[in-house]
């Protein structure tokens, strides 16, 4: 056998000065996705150039090849940075306009203690902002805009719904009634795993501690554990907690893997979600809206009533498409106090200062009962640019 000619320490010597290369060359080129949003502003063109960043990959993979490294692993790695770029970008662009919300401590509400999805929610979306959190933990999604509303937040996460699971319908009940706008979005990847204080195995367990989401969420996995009682808490943080104040082997919550490690937590089982892509779409609230640059795209919420006659959502849907707006979200909620009458929740992408959105808003009050924005803000999902790969 022929004998290595660096030792394993040798060689890990070598791959930790390759990652501080990497890290060095990462740093660099977000800086240098700033410089591109700034000659952009100059320019006055859009963040996103899906031919570029076509070139670019293709580019990218026939270098790689010369490398010997494989086409999937360039597009891989390159989507997220492509990614991180246009949301750095934006990010710069948002606080170039709107200069008063710009701070480096953001007071900021969300359910459940540490640890919950939208306390990760919240991280994310303030760590790519540069801001640091004071975090408000709250026992329901209404403190969570209370305390937004009565000024002791200057922002609120909240789950809208959630790829699996649909419609988070106590959030839109309180979005009906609130005065604040939706001033930001973030999707965040939701990993339940069943959590446990102590070594035990999985038919130990006779309860299970969690919010109601990931119960419905991990239904079908449920079902095969057969007669296991299901506690229900406020959030999955909650859960945790419980689970590990009780340090029993029968006992587990459901929840984030990396949330349980907060709480001493291990995980049993993983990846028990309905679904593989389980994703949740949380939305920002804050007490005055923000403007959105034109060189990023944007998306507007909006809530209406209709007449109750025949045609008269039909009549409204129209309306976006005559002017060629996508609407990517229709939700329905009973009015509180009016028996059978729907109030409409409406997504669209598009930014309400424009000139076509103004329109859209105009031929809508003249056809609705009631109309209400509830706010325009960037779109931060960035769909990854695809390639043929050979």
């Amino acid at each position: 056998m022929t004998k290595p000619t660096l030792t394993l320490d040798e060689i890990r010597k070598n791959v930790s000065r390759v990652d501080s290369e990497l890290l060095a060359l990462l740093a660099e080129r977000r800086q240098l996705s700033i410089e591109v949003a700034k000659s952009k502003i100059q320019t006055e063109k859009p963040v996103r150039d899906p031919a570029r960043e076509k070139i670019l990959l293709e580019k990218l993979v026939t270098a790689g090849k010369k490398h010997e490294l494989d086409a999937p692993y360039i597009v891989s790695i390159f989507h997220s940075i492509i990614e991180d770029s246009v949301l750095i970008q934006q990010a710069f662009l948002q606080k170039l306009a709107n200069p008063d919300s710009a701070q480096p401590i953001a007071r900021v509400s969300f359910l459940g203690p540490k640890g919950s999805y939208s306390y990760l929610a919240a991280k994310h979306f303030f760590s790519r902002k540069q801001t640091t959190l004071a975090e408000l933990p709250c026992k329901s999604f209404k403190e969570v805009v209370e305390i937004v509303e009565n000024g002791r937040a200057d922002y609120g996460v909240l789950p809208i719904e959630n790829t699996s699971s649909g419609s988070i319908n106590d959030v839109y009940d309180q979005l009906q009634h609130t005065r604040l706008s939706i001033v930001g979005e973030i999707t965040q990847p939701i990993e339940h795993c069943i959590l446990t204080a102590v070594d035990t195995d999985l038919e130990n367990i006779d309860c299970l501690y969690s919010h109601p989401q990931p119960y419905q969420q991990c239904s079908e996995y449920l079902r095969s554990l057969g007669d296991v009682k299901q506690e229900y808490c406020s959030s999955t943080a909650e859960a945790m907690q419980k689970v590990a104040e009780m340090k029993s082997g029968n006992v587990a919550a459901i929840g984030n893997a990396s949330s349980g490690a907060l709480y001493g937590l291990k995980p049993l089982k993983a990846n028990i979600a309905n679904q593989q892509e389980n994703h949740t779409r949380f939305i920002l609230v804050a007490r005055n809206p923000v403007d959105v640059t034109d060189l990023i795209p944007a998306k507007t919420t909006f809530i209406m009533s209709t007449a109750q006659d025949a045609g008269s959502l039909v009549e409204c849907l129209l309306v976006f498409r005559n002017h060629g707006i996508n609407m990517t979200k229709l939700e329905s909620r009973p009015v509180l106090g009016n028996p059978w009458e729907e109030m409409f929740y409406v997504d669209v992408e598009g930014n309400m200062s424009s000139e076509e959105m103004q329109k859209v808003l105009e031929e809508l009050t003249s056809l609705t009962r009631y109309i209400k924005v509830l706010g325009c803000y960037p779109i931060e999902n960035v769909s990854p640019t695809e390639i043929e790969l050979d």
